[in-house]
């Protein structure tokens, strides 16, 4: 249950939380055998779900015996209901009459798995992406391959204000590294290097997102940077994030990133920097 409900969320809460602020990051880590540098997850707190009750009819049926014994024995009974009631306790799991209320003007939840829509607002309206554009660079990125070769920074990768990670130009690191700090601490920077290796030029890399993105079945948004900074030429919903979600979510590199709450960066100089993830659903749900 804790896996679906995890699934649910990367589809449908943090597309939620992204699209209602454009200083909206997102962050995570691989495991510790592919990166010796990354931090152990810490434990998350679980919130405990109130306690399940009785069914009707065993309730009626504790009711009807309950109601000949005397009222110390009632008060034991009704204890034991609640012990047994209490140890029955299920995880909590939102329907639609209990959707919480959000301010974000466009929000969809999905099922990763199935595809099916459980809750939506505004899905089809078009927004700016913001961060969320990150997905798909990196989901482009890792589905090129070749994660483990070297990229140099180039002068024109630093001009991305105002979130940066600060690489300086000249400086060497391996793809998966790069990657892995695009999808934690989502710095502008990482998706200019990463969109320019991959395809030359940031205008090549915003063709390659259109097309990638119009296979995948998002045909009302269009792209024209890799970092998601403000241009009125790039647009998506809430709905074409959500079927790009699921996808990146199939790819186990990408799955393997976003579900971490930190991870160590090391410069080219030596240097480390932890980069904590920005969702910060990651911390309030298990």
């Amino acid at each position: 249950m804790k896996r679906r409900w995890s699934r649910l969320l990367f589809a449908g809460f943090a597309l939620v939380s992204a699209l209602s602020s454009f200083a909206a990051e997102s962050t995570n880590v691989s495991p510790d055998e592919e990166n010796p540098n990354a931090v152990r997850p810490t434990g998350v707190p679980v919130r405990r779900a109130k306690a399940v009750s009785k069914a009707a009819a065993s309730a009626s049926s504790d009711s009807d015996d309950s109601s000949s014994a005397t009222p110390r024995r009632r008060t034991r009974h009704r204890a034991a209901k609640a012990r047994d009631s209490t140890e029955e306790a299920v995880p909590t799991q939102t329907v639609p009459g209990s959707i919480p209320k959000t301010s974000a003007t466009s929000v969809i939840v999905i099922n990763v798995s199935s595809g099916q829509v459980l809750y939506e607002k505004n899905a089809d309206a078009i927004r700016a992406p913001a961060s969320t554009t990150k997905l798909l660079t990196g989901l482009i990125v890792a589905e090129s391959g070749g994660l483990d070769r070297p990229v140099t920074v180039a002068q024109t990768d630093t001009l991305a204000e105002p979130v940066k990670l600060n690489i300086k130009p000249g400086d060497v690191y391996q793809r998966i590294d790069l990657l892995r700090a695009l999808l934690v601490k989502s710095p502008n920077d990482v998706a200019r290097c990463l969109a320019r290796d991959n395809a030359g030029s940031i205008e090549a890399f915003s063709d390659k997102m259109n097309q990638r993105a119009f296979a995948l079945g998002a045909r009302n948004s269009h792209w024209v940077n890799p970092n998601g900074l403000p241009d009125a030429r790039q647009y998506s919903t809430a709905r074409d994030l959500a079927t790009i979600a699921r996808v990146a979510y199939s790819n186990p590199t990408i799955r393997s990133i976003v579900c971490l709450p930190q991870l160590m960066f090391r410069y080219a100089n030596g240097r480390t920097r932890e980069l904590e993830n920005t969702n910060k659903l990651l911390k309030r749900l298990p």
